[in-house]
């Protein structure tokens, strides 16, 4: 008994070695290629996720032996690493050999998004037993005909397939995705969208919306309501969806009053009326496009509102009626939120520069590039500097755009201040300087770093603490949700997340995106997409779909996650193999629904089995 403790022990300490090489991102990962072949099986599946994650082809040779592994999961693994290496190997071979329902269902979602995707044979899958393995012939249909930058024509007998599943099929998941990749091909077919818009499945319905651009009066679905209301909104149907239950479908009709031209009297006695902020500064900006004149005459109120986010409503409004007096006070708020919607000019753009908020210096630097500024130079050298001097690995955005400014005023006498940054610990960051130093000097500049270095992982008994465990979210009015978490698949983002939740990191912070029929976003200390915890976190891409209420980590591209949280409010799979997903809403989707732009997080607490 000692033996296999102290085995276990090992096996656990090997496992959590593979963790580190994979975190790492080293340029050769000689355990993870020996692990290949270890003789344990769930050593073996790690490394070979690890290796796709990686997602550098030249790892694929060493890959490709498991693929004829006795295990189904090794198989399984193996083929998802391939394509998220983006190789294209003869998966049509192995789909004739292959008898594993598991294995087959992935190799149909792996053909779907790699090159020379057969499409036939993606068609052929849809008739296909056990339903996982037509599930995921629609994934990967659904992923072809999206085209990942290949422009692509769905034969006849493929949209025959897709129909048939759309209308026929007993799994709404299968219904979905055959829909949504009808969608993707343009079908128009009237008898399946008939089905599809009395689908008992609210998302079927509202795919089959989006493409008939059909009404459905009162269905019991927010989702759907949603959909139709943007679809084929009038403005009867809108001064009837003022009385929507979902917050959601009365904002959009306040917005829809203005678009369908249905006259100010709505949007006055809304815009008015101070029982509900939302609603109030969503009214008086609809206002503002038909009706600059009542607008103006509520200026004031909404300027001095002792909300930022009312101000910032304002702010737009003055900006797009052209009121500079309006404006003067709002460039000099104390919320940066409100100072980012007001900016309009390339002096206050200049001043801006001397702020610390990310999001405001992305809006002085979109200002600056829209004319050559070069009295401007100084002011962007010096926010670089101080930017890169807060040592923040997330600071990528504002000083790639700050990069770009220098380079277009700029010359070879700024080519000390940028020389430093060479070294920088974003790679980017680095390359970007060295391009812009070769362009001014007219000699090969390389950077010195070219890759990025994340901090250790933590101690491996963290991981093991976090087996079984949750979250839960707890809103400022006293509403919450449960999130199941998955640290099998995606360990460090959920030992990261719950690190951050235990230390309050998310306590007080807001969902500041909120986007219906998508996703909300939240977990930034400035509210806004520009500023998160730092340093990077790595992408956790696996098998699991970004199905409605499943949590990702939201990025600037590749293995750059700041903490910030987003789910899913409806099926998003072309999400998939992009985002990590970590955590899946297990109580309270209800919760999660009504959340609207600027609501608080009171706490995230984790909860350890």
């Amino acid at each position: 008994m000692a033996f296999l403790f102290l085995s276990l022990l090992m096996q656990a300490s090997l496992s959590y070695q593979l963790l580190q090489v994979e975190d790492s991102r080293t340029e050769y990962p000689s355990a993870l290629l020996e692990a290949l072949s270890h003789s344990d099986r769930s050593i073996q599946r790690q490394a070979v996720r690890a290796l796709g994650r990686f997602e550098r082809a030249e790892f694929a040779a060493e890959i490709r032996p498991l693929l004829s592994s006795p295990y189904s999961e090794l198989r399984s693994e193996a083929v998802n690493a391939l394509g998220q290496m983006g190789v294209s190997d003869d998966f049509a071979a192995l789909l004739e050999t292959e008898r594993d329902p598991s294995v087959r269902a992935t190799l149909y979602r792996t053909i779907g998004r790699v090159a020379g995707t057969d499409e036939a044979l993606l068609a052929a899958g849809l008739s296909e037993q056990p339903m996982e393995v037509r599930i995921a012939a629609a994934h990967g249909l659904g992923a072809f005909l999206r085209g990942q930058g290949r422009n692509v024509d769905a034969s006849d007998e493929t949209l025959v397939a897709l129909r048939r599943a759309a209308r026929d099929e007993t799994d709404a998941v299968l219904r979905r995705l055959a829909f949504a990749a009808l969608n993707s091909a343009g079908d128009s077919d009237m008898n399946t969208l008939e089905s599809g818009l009395t689908d008992p499945d609210a998302q079927v319905r509202r795919l089959a919306v989006i493409a008939s651009g059909e009404w459905i009066e009162d269905d019991p679905s927010y989702i759907v309501r949603y959909e139709t209301f943007r679809q084929a909104a009038t403005c009867d149907r809108a001064r009837a969806s003022l009385e929507d239950e979902s917050e959601h479908v009365v904002l959009l009709a306040i917005d829809q009053l203005a678009e369908q031209g249905c006259g100010t009297q709505d949007l006055l006695r809304i815009a008015d009326d101070g029982s509900n902020w939302r609603r109030s500064a969503r009214a008086f900006e609809s206002l503002s496009r038909i009706d600059a004149d009542a607008a103006l005459e509520r200026l004031d109120r909404f300027v001095n509102d002792p909300r930022p986010e009312a101000r910032a409503a304002a702010a737009r409004v003055a900006r797009a009626l052209g009121n500079a007096a309006a404006l003067s006070p709002l460039v000099a708020d104390f919320n940066p939120r409100v100072v980012t919607a007001a900016l309009d000019t390339s002096e206050d753009a200049v001043v801006a520069l001397g702020s610390s908020d990310y999001g405001l210096i992305m809006r002085a630097t979109a200002i600056l590039g829209q004319i050559s500024t070069p009295s401007a130079l100084p002011a962007l050298v010096e926010a670089l500097d101080r930017v890169t001097g807060d040592r923040a690995a997330t600071s990528r955005d504002p000083r790639t755009r700050l990069l770009d400014r220098i380079r277009e005023v700029g010359s070879d006498a700024q080519s000390s201040r940028l020389e430093p940054l060479l070294d920088d610990i974003d790679p980017e960051i680095a390359r970007l300087a060295a391009e812009i130093l070769s362009e001014w000097s007219g000699r090969p500049v390389a950077p010195r770093n070219v890759r990025y270095d994340p901090e250790p992982i933590p101690e491996e008994n963290v991981f093991r603490a976090l087996d079984g465990a949750t979250a839960r979210v707890t809103m400022s009015g006293g509403d919450s949700f449960l999130l199941e978490l998955f640290p099998e698949e995606a360990p460090v983002t959920v030992a990261t997340f719950a690190r951050l939740a235990s230390e309050g990191y998310y306590d007080g912070l807001t969902f500041h995106r909120v986007e219906p029929n998508f996703v909300i976003q939240g977990g930034s200390p400035a509210a806004d997409e520009y500023v998160g915890n730092g340093p990077f976190m790595r992408d956790e891409l696996g098998l699991l779909s970004h199905d409605r209420g499943t949590v990702g980590i939201s990025t600037r591209g590749r293995d750059t996650g700041d903490a910030q949280i987003f789910m899913n409010l409806v099926d998003n799979p072309r999400l998939d193999h992009n985002y990590t997903v970590f955590a899946r809403v297990s109580e309270g989707i209800d919760v999660v629904d009504r959340i609207l732009a600027g609501d608080v997080i009171e706490s995230v607490r984790i909860n350890r089995r």
